[in-house]
């Protein structure tokens, strides 16, 4: 018998994305009866006066709900570049999470549940 009673259940796949202050963490996760739900979880590392700590949400997707996330997504960011800042150029940020990912942070030595 599995002794798994935790919250979440054995990542599948598990992808990291570092977005200046905050880090994405974007986990595939399987459930007791094999089937498969994503994680997308924000960390943001803050400051209390005994030293640092990482304060994070998460949002749990279920596959049913795929679809129409990314359909939301989509437009929703296809607003915002083609309808509110026409103008500004998004692929900037494309050549910084490049340099970034070359060196190591305290999240590399994280595990997340």
């Amino acid at each position: 018998m599995e002794d798994n009673q935790g919250k979440d259940r054995a990542e599948i796949y598990s992808q990291r994305v570092r977005a200046g202050k905050r880090t994405y963490f974007f986990d595939v996760k399987s459930t007791r009866s094999n089937d498969y739900y994503l994680t997308i979880t924000e960390s943001r590392r803050r400051y209390k006066e005994d030293g640092y700590f990482y304060e994070k949400h998460k949002v749990f997707l279920y596959k049913e709900d795929f679809n129409k996330f990314m359909n939301a997504l989509q437009d929703t960011i296809g607003h915002v570049k083609e309808e509110l800042m026409p103008e500004y150029d998004f692929d900037q940020y494309e050549a910084e999470a490049t340099t970034n990912e070359e060196g190591s942070s305290i999240d590399d030595e994280l595990k997340w549940d």
